[in-house]
């Protein structure tokens, strides 16, 4: 309520009483909140854009460099005996360039740049899996005060969704929960599916439908209101420098729910816990069943690897002649068109940017035009692109992320190849 009052005067100027006019501005002042909050999304969008455009910008070259810090310790494992006294560092330094391939990728994701291929999924079953896997076991392992409750709903709906980004999500929340309790606590995480139309705190805003409930629970330390409003942003955090990685975990959590056409809530008091709801939309489609099957990944056909920078190409030759494939290497889009017109390839792997402005769609364009049906992959060290897509409408079989292992290129060439 507004109120506004004035002296009511007489004839002769004489104050005789005050006028007084009140009125309803619930509707005004709720505009006013409807802006502030619009004002906050957009910076915050603006915000997350920005750390987009640095993390394209840096991607691509920082992939390339670890390229063959991920890949070269597997080879040189494959030639050591099995009892060398080295083996341990030698997995150690394939642990960290892992690690670091991982940022890189979660920066990507975070900016909502990378490859997401959305199939039905079980929500349980990826929770499961990554209960079972040995990066839980090992976290689980430093929080042995922690008492870990599992409630999963039985026939639950299937999602559209991308299990290696759905299962990043749950990870990125029980490293959370778990990190907000160092002295012990109860975890516990709980699936349903519920129609709902309305979030409890009202974090967020929702489409009435039916969705997938995740709730990850803790009885931690709690969030205040203030930063409350702030936990998605990306580096944003209250813990301990050097314990909370890499400072991105809620900020990937935020974007996957967002590209998973999500929404999350979160309720949480200090020194009581804290409760993180992630809704998903639920689909009556089956997930198709695949069986797990072992591939060989050797072989002896002819590849060309097109790569304008050195180390790669070097890598990529040394990964395939130790599983047996003829290899050759050129430095440009146009040496490789050259090549072609000369010479068969059963595969053609292509880097997608390459510094002379004829990249891996441009060369794709013109082999095909040569050979039609071209057999080819794309690799690349930044995410996929409008020029990737293409690419792979025009025939290319396979898009690979740089650093890429011997396992995931030699898998990449047998399905290219048996397509």
């Amino acid at each position: 309520i507004y109120l506004s009052a004035s002296p009511y005067l007489n004839s002769n100027g004489k104050v005789i009483g005050t006028v007084g006019v009140f009125s309803d501005i619930t509707e005004l002042k709720r505009t006013e909140e409807e802006k502030l909050q619009l004002k906050e999304k957009l910076a915050r969008a603006q915000r997350m854009e920005s750390l987009g455009v640095l993390a394209g910008g840096v991607a691509h070259d920082l992939n390339n460099i670890l390229g063959p810090l991920v890949a070269y310790p597997e080879l040189i494992r494959m030639k050591l005996p099995p009892d060398t006294p080295i083996k341990k560092q030698i997995l150690q330094i394939e642990k960290s360039a892992q690690r670091a391939a991982d940022i890189v990728q979660d920066l990507l994701t975070l900016a909502r740049r990378g490859r997401y291929e959305m199939m039905p999924v079980a929500l349980n079953e990826i929770i499961e899996t990554y209960l079972k896997s040995p990066d839980f076991l090992d976290i689980k392992s430093k929080f042995p005060n922690v008492e870990i409750k599992v409630v999963l709903e039985k026939n639950l709906p299937n999602t559209l969704g991308s299990t290696p980004h759905l299962s990043k999500m749950i990870m990125n929340l029980i490293v959370n929960a778990l990190d907000a309790m160092p002295h012990g606590g109860k975890l516990k995480i709980k699936t349903k599916c519920e129609k709902i139309d309305k979030l409890i705190s009202g974090f967020d805003n929702i489409n009435d439908g039916k969705y997938l409930i995740l709730t990850v629970s803790d009885t931690g330390v709690g969030i205040n209101e203030k930063d409350l409003k702030r936990i998605f942003e990306p580096f944003y955090t209250k813990k301990e420098m050097g314990r909370s990685g890499s400072g991105l975990g809620l900020a990937i959590v935020y974007g996957v729910v967002k590209d998973h056409n999500g929404y999350i809530d979160v309720q949480s008091q200090p020194n009581k816990g804290s409760k993180f709801i992630v809704y998903i939309p639920a689909v009556d489609v089956s997930c198709d069943s695949k069986n797990s099957i072992v591939t060989d990944i050797r072989g002896n056909e002819k590849i060309l690897v097109v790569d304008d920078v050195p180390e790669q190409r070097e890598l990529a030759a040394c990964i395939l002649s130790s599983l047996g494939y003829d290899v050759d290497t050129v430095a440009s889009g146009e040496e490789a068109v050259e090549y072609i017109k000369k010479n068969l390839a059963d595969v053609v792997i292509l880097d997608m940017i390459m510094e002379n402005g004829f990249d891996g769609l441009d060369t794709y364009r013109e082999i095909i035009k040569l050979k039609p049906g071209q057999k080819a992959i794309i690799t690349s060290g930044f995410s996929e692109t409008n020029r990737v897509k293409e690419a792979e409408r025009l025939g290319v079989g396979v898009y690979l992320k740089k650093p890429y292992t011997m396992q995931k290129l030699g898998m990449a060439i047998r399905e290219v190849l048996s397509s």
